[in-house]
């Protein structure tokens, strides 16, 4: 079946072009209702990917974006003019697994979007499993995580990397490595986004910051989990 994707654009020359080349390139595409309830609209499509504008007339993008991820677990490919680095980390703190600046080739767009599905479907880790470390266990089959016997909850994007480290306890893990197994892509040297997921997942692991004892930042070399630590 061909993927299915909720379009979330203002634009409507725009959002007719982008859904026609989608389409072309064997995606089935739904245009948002923006007079309806946009969450609500996604909950009833499940659709496999959001693609999410920010500059939306009443609730921003940023709004939305926050409401998807309380109920919706799939990718969001954020789409929008603004291109500068707040904007682009308040995206990613809340919620969205990328972020793409128009205009961008449609090829480009196309690639980014196979990147984010792939990733949903294909596990490098085995499916089912426990990993246990400490007070720390993470549930690979039902996706979850419970730290001191209390449920943590974690994006599809947070538990991908908290997995990926925790199968690699005290082994550094580097950024183009990291980058190659969670988001199917070459690190460029600029890309924030797995700094950004990193910070988040500390603070909803109990810490914050470069000091944490828990998942290190090793200067120069990457991220390393520890597995006595927890």
């Amino acid at each position: 079946m061909m993927p299915s994707i909720m379009l979330i654009e203002d634009d409507v020359r725009l959002a007719e072009l982008v859904s026609r080349y989608l389409e072309s390139s064997g995606f089935r595409v739904t245009i948002a209702n923006l007079d309806r309830h946009i969450a609500r609209q996604v909950c009833e499509l499940s659709p496999e990917l959001v693609i999410l504008d920010l500059g939306l007339p009443g609730d921003d993008g940023f709004t939305i974006c926050k409401q998807l991820r309380l109920a919706y677990q799939s990718p969001i490919l954020i789409l929008t003019a603004r291109n500068n680095d707040i904007d682009h980390v308040l995206g990613l703190e809340l919620g969205a697994d990328d972020y793409v600046v128009k205009p961008v080739e449609p090829r480009v767009l196309v690639a980014h979007i196979n990147a984010l599905l792939r990733r949903g479907r294909s596990k490098e880790e085995p499916a089912f499993g426990l990993l246990r470390f400490g007070a720390l266990v993470i549930d690979r089959g039902s996706r979850s995580v419970r730290l001191n016997d209390k449920a943590i909850a974690l994006s599809s994007s947070e538990f991908e990397l908290l997995t990926c480290l925790a199968s690699h306890a005290g082994e550094i893990q580097s950024r183009e490595a990291l980058f190659r197994r969670i988001y199917k892509r070459d690190y460029d040297g600029l890309d924030r986004t797995l700094d950004v997921r990193i910070s988040h997942l500390r603070k909803k692991l109990g810490e914050d910051g470069d000091t944490s004892e828990r998942i290190k930042t090793i200067w120069g070399q990457g991220y390393l989990f520890v597995a006595g630590a927890w």
